[in-house]
């Protein structure tokens, strides 16, 4: 491999040649030899936004030239359109304020500016810590990014596959508003309800969970930028903050505005912990239904079996014809990292000292893994599996004309005692339900007829 020789404060390190990153981010890379999750390329895309934003802000300050300037929004421009991906190489597992990522941007940044430069034959040369870098200290890069970050992909992408999935369950319960099935409690037999309105619950969650997330996006407009080392915003102009988030605004047309304590912004992840747990609020939503689909497609002949999914895959290696609830199990084990996720987010969040948290890359690399995970799990769990739920009307008629909780609707005409009497002599005999109650002797045939009606137990008369 050839190598070129990249210059940092410590000394000479070798690059291989066709790499864009200089020496900073040639260590991290050599010292932090740890796990394979990298760097999420979308914080690197958060990072380029942010540079170029300071670019054009210091330019607008007299502190960066026009030139210099324009070559470092090509460059984000360019890493923004996905050009420069292999040239981030970094691993999670590296300074906890991120420094590295911050000056691997900073070096592909400068490394590509300065082609652009040499190809207009223009002998400007910009540096990546005193241009790229200008008025920033990655301690409030850092921040900034994982806000931006975060922010886009839930908006993008969480939040619209939500939408879609609640749309289905809504299609699911209209399809399904009037067949009656029986209701359970504690795994129990309960009173009636419709399937719809079954359907309707998870519906609810979904809309519920949704506008949690909605409600908690604004706590991630507020940026860091402008805080540099410690939060006093040392080596930036004072009005350098509130112009890179005006600036960012613009870009992005989302509202981010600097935040008006930069000591806070530094040291504390309270916003992502709050954000984050209304993603865990919609992850723990997501295990219930996913659930509720597997249990109540559990058989086909000796489960419940009241509705069917699809068949998209063999279910088993050696038992012909099984299918099995393949996309609740995927969409249930997201939902388990989800939940590791937000643990090690709310640990790493509570390690603050003094004037900075030193573990913001692993709670950017969790948050945005969950916002993926339930991203992807939720459409595939959509797609493959709720849009081809069919209900098994025999099954649940079968259920309903068996159970012995419809007695609960003598309760008004015979009382609580003389109602569980009759179930109890339905239970122990084998008798129906109508055969035990008139058997009793506390109502007649043609009242049985008139008072036990599922169909008018689903609704509140």
């Amino acid at each position: 491999m050839d190598y070129r020789i990249e210059r940092d404060t410590i000394g000479e390190m070798k690059v291989p040649k066709e790499k864009y990153w200089g020496a900073q981010t040639q260590r991290s890379k050599e010292n932090f030899q740890i796990g394979t999750e990298k760097m999420p390329i979308e914080v690197t895309y958060a990072f380029a936004q942010l540079k170029k934003a300071a670019a054009t802000v210091n330019h607008s300050l007299g502190k960066l030239s026009q030139v210099k300037m324009e070559a470092i929004s090509q460059a984000c421009d360019e890493i923004l359109e996905g050009k420069w991906n292999e040239h981030f190489p970094l691993v999670v597992w590296q300074t906890g304020s991120g420094t590295q990522s911050n000056m691997n941007v900073n070096e592909v940044v400068a490394y590509r500016a300065n082609e652009l430069l040499k190809e207009k034959n223009m002998e400007d040369r910009v540096h990546p810590n005193d241009d790229v870098n200008m008025s920033q200290s990655s301690n409030d890069t850092f921040p900034t990014a994982m806000h931006i970050a975060a922010y886009k992909e839930i908006q993008s992408k969480l939040l619209p596959v939500i939408e879609e999935f609640s749309k289905t369950l809504m299609e699911k319960e209209k399809q399904f508003q009037d067949i009656i099935k029986i209701g359970r409690t504690h795994l129990q037999d309960a009173t009636p309800l419709t399937l719809g309105q079954e359907i309707s619950g998870w519906r609810a969650m979904m809309e519920k969970s949704h506008s949690m997330i909605h409600e908690s996006l604004p706590r991630l407009r507020n940026l860091a930028i402008g805080g540099t080392a410690v939060g006093t915003g040392i080596n930036a102009d004072p009005t350098f903050g509130d112009k890179v988030a005006e600036q960012l605004s613009n870009q992005l047309g989302i509202e981010f505005v600097s935040s008006d304590n930069k000591f806070h912004a530094l040291t504390s992840h309270d916003e992502t912990i709050y954000v984050h747990g209304a993603i865990k609020a919609l992850a723990a939503d997501v295990m219930k239904v996913a659930n509720d689909v597997r249990w109540l497609a559990s058989g086909p002949r000796s489960g419940i079996g009241e509705i069917t999914i699809p068949a998209n895959e063999p279910g088993s290696s050696i038992m012909p014809g099984k299918v099995n609830p393949t996309q609740s199990e995927a969409i249930t084990m997201v939902v388990t990292q989800v939940f590791g996720n937000d643990s090690a987010i709310g640990f790493a969040a509570s390690q603050g000292n003094f004037e900075l948290n030193v573990f913001k890359p692993v709670i950017i690399f969790n948050m945005l893994q969950s916002v993926r995970l339930l991203s992807d799990g939720i459409k595939s769990f959509n797609d493959k599996c709720v849009k081809g739920l069919e209900a098994n009307v025999e099954v649940i008629e079968g259920f309903v004309q068996g159970s012995l909780m419809l007695v609960t609707a003598l309760n008004p005409h015979i009382g609580y005692e003389k109602a569980a009497e009759i179930a109890k002599l339905a239970h122990k005999e084998g008798l129906t339900l109508k055969e035990a109650a008139v058997k009793s002797g506390y109502l007649t045939a043609e009242q049985y007829d008139e008072w036990i009606d599922p169909a008018q137990m689903v609704h509140n008369r």
